[in-house]
């Protein structure tokens, strides 16, 4: 079957959204519409003169406003407008004549075996060319991308891309630049979307014929916001969620009893693994508990999966318990009474711990070590048990 044959069948359109590139367009259009002409282009207050490059081409719809607002912002308009169109799929590629329209064989046959999943194009990040700031913004990405919902991704910062819009109409979206490139993926699997990499050529020009309107101060801070916030809401939510109720209860068994089991790992790294996690898990700096564990957990040569397991003591339902552990142990070092202590610990929330915040902090560090002990240590004594039973079977 044709390739404009299998766009029609699946119902997909190409997004291309421009900004300046008015010696590019017309070639990437034409491109495109050698495969499809089924095109969406969204003009995103261009100033050059894109606007009568784009009214001389045909068959294209085009989506145009005056004042330029951003890559995400252009793709979000481009996005609800194919959405009334009742369009099931969008193929977003560049407009600056990196991408490959040849690639776009490879999103349209693997509908077929992926058809509820975002596809990603993945880049040869080794080839010529690769701006040094393109290869390290990417693994960068692709770290948080992992920390934030369990999926690897070889390449999170390409914009050649397939959307099935039919799941996304209730995401909602609210960065408009770079960054939505991230938002969109992030919060799609946290939905349960698959994200799936298909391979891709892209052509890098010579550092002197490159246009470029990514801004690396600006742009990047933006990312960094938006990375600490989908981080943040990860760690508090989305990772313990997941690991609840995205995990059957087989495999979370099997989880466990692997990190433990791990025969050429010694006992001591296992229960040390226990007792970083718990003192974690209790440690004051809620939201980046696992964002600081975890890495911290790996430069020490920890279990990282076991240090996660005990990490997890501060799930929401521990979290008063916590609190009022925390503030009884604070007590007892201060010497100074807590009022709200007197208080049912069902009624706790976050907010209750500023009036005594010091006596919290280090009762919490006080509770923090002292589970570390207690559990590292039972944990060793039971895992050694465990073994020797296991040697005499």
């Amino acid at each position: 079957m044709e390739l404009q044959a299998l766009f029609e069948k699946h119902n997909v359109y190409v997004l291309i959204p421009t900004y300046n590139n008015a010696t590019t367009i017309a070639q990437v259009i034409a491109s495109v519409q050698a495969y499809t002409n089924r095109v969406l282009v969204v003009n995103d207050g261009s100033t050059d003169n894109t606007s009568e490059v784009l009214a001389a081409q045909r068959n294209i719809a085009i989506v145009s406003y005056p004042k330029n607002k951003g890559k995400g912002y252009a793709l979000r308009q481009g996005f609800q407008y194919l959405q009334s169109l009742g369009a099931r799929y969008v193929i977003t590629i560049d407009s600056d004549g990196q991408h490959k329209p040849s690639d776009l064989i490879h999103f349209i046959e693997n509908i077929d075996k992926h058809p509820a999943a975002i596809m990603m194009g993945a880049r040869d990040m080794g080839q010529a060319n690769v701006p040094g700031k393109s290869s390290f913004g990417n693994k960068f990405s692709n770290f948080w991308f992992k920390l934030q919902t369990g999926i690897d991704m070889p390449d999170t910062q390409t914009g050649y891309r397939l959307y099935p819009l039919y799941l996304m109409k209730d995401i909602s979206l609210f960065t408009n630049k770079y960054e939505l490139e991230i938002e969109v993926i992030v919060k799609s699997a946290w939905r349960g979307i698959e994200v799936v990499a298909v391979p891709i050529d892209v052509y890098y020009p010579v550092k002197e014929e490159r246009i470029s309107h990514f801004r690396p101060f600006k742009d990047f801070s933006r990312i960094s916001v938006l990375n600490t916030w989908l981080t943040t809401l990860a760690v508090v939510y989305y990772i313990p969620k997941r690991v609840l109720f995205g995990v059957k209860k087989k495999s979370y068994r099997e989880m466990i009893y692997t990190s433990f089991k791990a025969p050429h790992e010694p006992l001591y790294i296992k229960a040390l693994s226990v007792s970083w996690g718990l003192f974690i898990g209790v440690a004051p700096i809620w939201g980046y508990q696992l964002l600081v564990g975890i890495p911290l957990a790996h430069f020490f040569k920890l279990n990282k999966a076991i240090a996660f397991l005990a990490a997890n003591i501060s799930l929401p339902p521990m979290i008063p318990f916590i609190i009022y552990g925390s503030l009884k142990m604070g007590e007892w070092i201060t010497g100074h009474k807590v009022d709200i202590l007197s208080r049912s610990i069902s009624t706790f929330t976050l907010g209750d711990i500023s009036q005594s915040l010091w006596i919290y902090v280090i009762g919490s560090i006080a509770l923090g070590v002292a589970l570390a002990i207690a559990g590292g240590g039972i944990s060793y004594i039971i895992m050694k048990a465990s073994r020797r039973l296991s040697k005499r079977n």
